[in-house]
């Protein structure tokens, strides 16, 4: 088992791992910016090492900087967390070479389904279900040439895309043109590649997404599902599992062809298979090479602790348990608190003056956040993660009612009265919501 581990990341991520490090008697080495020499990870680490200014660009994603943090402490593993370098091929490759063990799979494995149009290939080639597409977009012309064989509307995407970034909708031609235009601008801004596919747009499905964990000796195991329908501009909002929209039959289909597929795939440690679901049917969208934010309500229904696992599926350790061996129980829904205007969903920085977590049986909060914290500007926007897990869906809702009016964050504006909103609504009740419900509620609200 590794003696210590960096931990190349920030905020509630950041504290999840160090918590999981310390349980297992790993010590932890903290990286921070300067914006970020008061986090409450930076304070807890054995050992924290500022590597550069506040923006990411200067800090997070400086990889000769982390990878010097790490040979100056003597840390012999990185985990990278997710956003920031988690899903880099090139920087799990730089940690390997300088003796180091990247927490995660290996970074052939990162470009292989990383790369969206390498992992439809790739998927398609393990027996997983997809969505009718196409190779990579040389032109409009050649974005409108398969958008007829495939049949409007369809979604244009960027190859490397991920949070939303580099995806535009067209019904016709006429929106072909700018959606193409504005996906590959979108994707030279925001990602190493400005390379865009396109698949067959569905209009009423749900996001549902399979975590599994596979070590290096072959075996692999599938911990449920997670439904991420509600969200906004492709941001998820609210995460559950298991799914409303699955019985127990499609559940466990979906469950061995995914299995099956990253055995054949030959992945290792933790990854997420993400579908659209619609009429019965799924279709793979792409795999998260990385921890996922909303790991917390698999852990909760499977009992198994996903960040000790990839800790343990790195250092060369077996899984120790079957697909039979897992039990699931009950059910467990996250909400992302953002520090954001819950109407505009503008970011909202600045000092919290009272905070208050609540607490109880079967309710978690995952955050760094604590009574005068100053949240810099510089970074993503959510500030806590709300976990509540009950023995039924409906007990569940009752507890995330009560800790969500329990919940105090004063100071900045926040999304509580956002979720307090939605898990009122009859139909995220009825479990009856699909991806474009939330904008479609957002929008018809007012009238």
């Amino acid at each position: 088992m590794f003696e210590k581990v960096l931990i190349a990341n920030r905020g509630e991520v950041a504290l999840r791992i160090h918590r999981a490090c310390r349980e297992m008697g790993i010590r932890t080495v903290a990286v921070h910016s300067e914006a970020d020499a008061n986090a409450m990870h930076v304070r807890l680490a054995d050992e924290a090492v500022c590597i550069g200014p506040a923006r990411s660009t200067d800090s997070y994603l400086n990889k000769s900087a982390i990878i010097s943090a790490a040979l100056i402490t003597g840390a012999d593993a990185i985990h990278p967390g997710y956003g920031f370098l988690s899903e880099n091929a090139d920087f799990a490759e730089m940690v390997e070479e300088h003796g180091i063990t990247f927490i995660g799979p290996t970074a052939d494995q990162m470009r292989l389904m990383g790369d969206k149009i390498t992992a439809r290939q790739a998927a398609i080639k393990a027996g997983l279900p997809v969505t009718p597409g196409s190779p990579a977009l040389e032109s409009v012309e050649h974005a409108i040439e398969w958008a007829h064989k495939i049949g409007y509307p369809v979604i244009v995407k960027a190859k490397d895309g991920g949070g939303g970034k580099g995806m535009k909708t067209a019904f016709n031609d006429e929106e072909m043109r700018e959606a193409f235009t504005m996906a590959k601008a979108e994707a030279k801004a925001s990602f190493p590649s400005d390379v865009v596919y396109m698949e067959k747009y569905l209009q009423k499905p749900r996001h549902i997404e399979m975590q599994i964990l596979a070590d290096k000796y072959g075996h692999v195991v599938h911990l449920g599902e997670r439904d991420c329908s509600i969200q906004r501009k492709n941001q998820k909002l609210i995460e559950e599992s298991p799914s409303p929209a699955l019985n127990d039959k499609q559940r466990k289909e979906i469950g061995d062809i995914v299995r099956k597929a990253i055995e054949q795939i030959g992945y290792t440690n933790a990854g997420t298979l993400e579908f659209l679901y619609e009429d019965g049917k799924f279709y793979f969208l792409e795999m998260n090479t990385r921890l996922q934010v909303e790991h917390p309500i698999t852990e909760a229904v499977s009992g198994i602790d996903i960040v000790r696992e990839q800790i343990r599926i790195a250092s060369g350790a077996e899984l120790g348990y079957t697909q039979d061996d897992i039990k699931f129980s009950g059910h467990a829904i996250e909400c992302r608190i953002n520090a954001e205007n819950p109407e505009t969903f503008t970011p909202c920085p600045g000092k919290v003056t009272e905070w208050h977590a609540p607490g109880g049986l079967g309710v978690r909060v995952d955050s760094e956040i604590y009574s005068g914290y100053s949240i810099p500007p510089f970074y993503d926007s959510m500030i806590a993660k709300l976990i509540v897990s009950g023995k039924t869906r409906n007990a569940t809702l009752m507890r995330l009612r009560r800790a969500l009016e329990e919940f105090v964050i004063e100071g900045v504006p926040n999304t509580i009265p956002l979720h307090q909103e939605i898990i009122s609504q009859a139909e995220f009740i009825d479990g009856q919501y699909n991806i474009h419900w939330l904008e479609n509620y957002m929008k018809n609200r007012h009238k």
